[in-house]
């Protein structure tokens, strides 16, 4: 039987050469690892050795039972950084992914290079919203959310220009697995790392989108303010999923912190 902090072998595609410094980018509830496609060819362009993952419960990765928490996802992190061969590495989180990264970063200083954190939170209440959320995904099914997750990773704007991205980031939710996008929604709710930020050591680039509704530069401020020596950055524009709507923005950011330049 497992429990909520045993790790599994979460779904990965690694690219670039195997002596590159390395770098995990870990994606938002309900995302795949297709998400970072617009980050790929910059890093890799920066010398760098790119990985993606699928967290547990999502995409190619294995849906354990749950309970989830943080740790858990954590401890996913920390096992693939072992099967990829990689001592050390920098990560990039968005949303959920960044949870984990701060997770990772703190209780692993040993592991962490570098971290940059994109619309994420390390308190994200009320935890009724995320258990209400969990049991409507459990009764009827991502594809109920799906709209609404969308609505609050694009800006309207950017939505309406681009109406293919729209469909194919609704229906990438839509097709993560309702126990596992379930289990990551109580994650969250049971969250708080708050306490775990001024012991994190790691160079950290904290990102927000100007127009994020579901993680509000707040929350990037509060975080930048317990991390020691973090640096805080506002995207112009752009709502939860920065990562793609302000890509031109979070590329150059992204490579010059992650390569130390």
């Amino acid at each position: 039987m497992t429990t909520e902090i045993d790790p599994v072998d979460v779904h990965a595609v690694v690219d670039g050469p195997a002596g590159a410094p390395a770098v995990v980018l870990a994606g938002s509830l309900g995302s795949t690892l297709d998400m970072w496609e617009p980050q790929v060819g910059p890093l890799l362009a920066a010398g760098l050795r790119v990985i993606r993952y699928d967290h547990r419960g999502h995409g190619g990765s294995p849906v354990p039972p749950g309970p989830y928490r943080i740790a858990g996802l954590g401890a996913d992190l920390i096992r693939l950084l072992d099967r990829i061969g990689a001592e050390r590495a920098s990560v990039a989180g968005l949303s959920l992914g960044g949870m984990v990264a701060m997770w990772a970063a703190a209780a692993h200083p040993e592991r962490i290079d570098r971290l940059a954190l994109l619309c994420t939170s390390a308190l994200l209440g009320p935890p009724e919203g995320w258990t209400s959320r969990a049991g409507t995904v459990r009764a009827r099914g991502t594809g109920a959310v799906a709209g609404a997750v969308v609505d609050r990773w694009l800006t309207p704007a950017y939505a309406e220009r681009h109406p293919d991205t729209a469909a194919r980031m609704r229906a990438m939710v839509a097709a993560a697995p309702a126990e596992g996008y379930a289990g990551c929604c109580e994650a969250i709710a049971a969250m708080d790392l708050r306490p775990e930020l001024p012991g994190i050591g790691a160079p950290t680039l904290v990102l927000s989108g100007g127009e994020d509704p579901a993680t509000p530069v707040e929350h990037a401020r509060a975080i930048a303010g317990l991390i020691p020596g973090a640096r805080l950055q506002v995207l112009d524009g752009g709502a939860h999923l920065a990562s793609w709507e302000c890509a031109d923005q979070v590329n150059p950011l992204l490579t010059a912190h992650l390569t130390g330049r």
